[in-house]
């Protein structure tokens, strides 16, 4: 149950709702959890959470617009950024407050779906490695 837990607060954490996974994941490992199921629960809740935000930014820029929920000057800033770096940015999609509108952009822009899943998969896991590397052996010893 604690690995689904994990999953799901991992997914919310990477939609526009402001919520973290990290510290349940330390604690989850504190407590002796398995933590290949940890890492494999916490990147894949993640990066569905990213896939969401890319399919939101596929479906909804209109609807932002059209209801004044963002305005046009942030969108074509966060497009204008997009172009100048291309997917490589999303490599940046599991830092706070910038990566979920970087995955939002991609979607607006329609970035090459299975390169998005690559990359996102690459950048969350990243973060879940260095967290629990960190954990084990800085402080655990």
């Amino acid at each position: 149950m604690n690995y689904l837990y994990l999953f799901f607060i991992a997914l919310i954490s990477a939609t526009i709702l402001p919520m973290g996974s990290e510290a349940l994941l330390l604690y989850d490992i504190s407590i002796d959890l398995n933590i290949y199921l940890l890492f494999l629960s916490a990147t894949f809740g993640n990066s569905l959470g990213s896939l969401i935000n890319y399919w939101l930014g596929l479906k909804g820029e209109e609807y932002l617009l059209n209801h004044n929920v963002i305005k046009e000057k942030h969108i074509n800033k966060g497009k204008k950024y997009f172009d100048k770096y291309g997917g490589y940015s999303l490599l940046l999609s599991w830092v706070p407050i910038i990566g979920d509108p970087i995955t939002f952009v991609a979607g607006m822009l329609q970035y090459n779906l299975k390169r998005f899943i690559i990359l996102i998969i690459i950048a969350k896991g990243s973060r879940y490695l260095f967290l629990i590397i960190s954990y084990k052996f800085f402080i655990t010893s």
